[in-house]
């Protein structure tokens, strides 16, 4: 479906808005803003990371954002993001996606006016508020998700399914942190000295604050599943001393038994009428010696 939102008779560029878009189309655009068929291909793919491409008469620009919602099992480019591509000239700007977008929906319903001046102040911001999306999700979603798992770890005894949902958190946070790195050229494209000013600083002060936040919550992430292993392995090891103490106390005990179970006839205390409690009362001071070595040595 295409859409004019904005005419060059109300502001200095044509805005043109195509939701669930078809090759069909791109029919008259490509011969009006003169469009190139590998820009339209990339638009049209399913996929793509962030990037910004120049050609003769526009440029065109792929950006990515956190839509309102998604399954906290999802780790895919397409399940955890959601995608925009621009094409923007001197006198248009054209933006193509599949499905609504919040932000984009926001600036339709009510323009920057101060930001548009030009297409590429109106493509800076488009940009910002895309990153912003990315800055939300740490301080209203993964945060707070995170923050429970370290009480989980800590506190709770029974962590089921606590490393799978960690482990798709992990690859959320790492998938984003890959958008991030490649939404660097972008902002540095905006940051160039022809364009810089108040706006374009802002833009890189967004992208430098969520770059920081994704590092940040990677690296707690790590550490949370290093004390989860940590944790995890100290209770292994607890284990595994409290059978070593339970077999150190029965080693000798059962050696015992086996020899007198052996039942040979040239067996002394067999016959003897105290020889059963004599060994019994043989046991338990041996027990009790155990006991007291391991007290002494701090082992219990």
């Amino acid at each position: 479906m295409v859409r004019n939102i904005l005419l060059d008779t109300e502001a200095p560029f044509t805005w043109i808005d195509i939701l669930e878009p078809e090759l069909a189309d791109f029919a008259d655009l490509k011969e009006r803003f003169q469009l190139h068929e590998a820009s339209i291909k990339d638009c049209l793919q399913i996929g793509q990371l962030p990037k910004i491409e120049e050609f003769e008469h526009y440029h065109f620009l792929i950006i990515r954002s956190i839509p309102r919602k998604f399954d906290n099992f999802s780790d895919t480019l397409t399940e955890i993001t959601e995608r925009v591509s621009v094409f923007f000239g001197e006198n248009f700007v054209i933006t193509v996606h599949r499905g609504q977008i919040d932000y984009l929906e926001k600036m339709v319903d009510n323009f920057p006016l101060s930001k548009l001046h030009s297409s590429k102040l109106f493509i800076n911001h488009l940009t910002s508020e895309a990153l912003k999306t990315f800055e939300n999700l740490v301080i209203n979603k993964l945060n707070k998700q995170l923050d429970s798992y370290e009480e989980m770890v800590f506190l709770h005894k029974r962590r089921k399914d606590f490393l799978r949902q960690l482990y798709y958190i992990k690859r959320q946070i790492d998938l984003i942190r890959i958008i991030l790195t490649l939404y660097k050229d972008i902002v540095d494209f905006f940051h160039l000295s022809a364009f810089k000013n108040i706006y374009t600083q802002d833009l890189k002060d967004i992208y430098a604050r969520s770059s920081s936040l994704y590092r940040n919550i990677a690296e707690n992430t790590a550490q949370l599943l290093s004390v989860y292993f940590n944790i995890e392995s100290n209770h292994t090891n607890d284990i595994m001393r409290t059978l070593t103490i339970i077999s150190v106390f029965f080693m000798p005990l059962t050696f015992i038994v086996g020899v007198y179970g052996m039942n040979f006839d040239n067996m002394p205390e067999l016959d003897w009428y105290y020889g059963y409690p004599a060994v019994m009362i043989a046991m338990a001071l041996l027990a009790l010696l155990i006991y007291y070595w391991f007290k002494k040595r701090k082992w219990l």
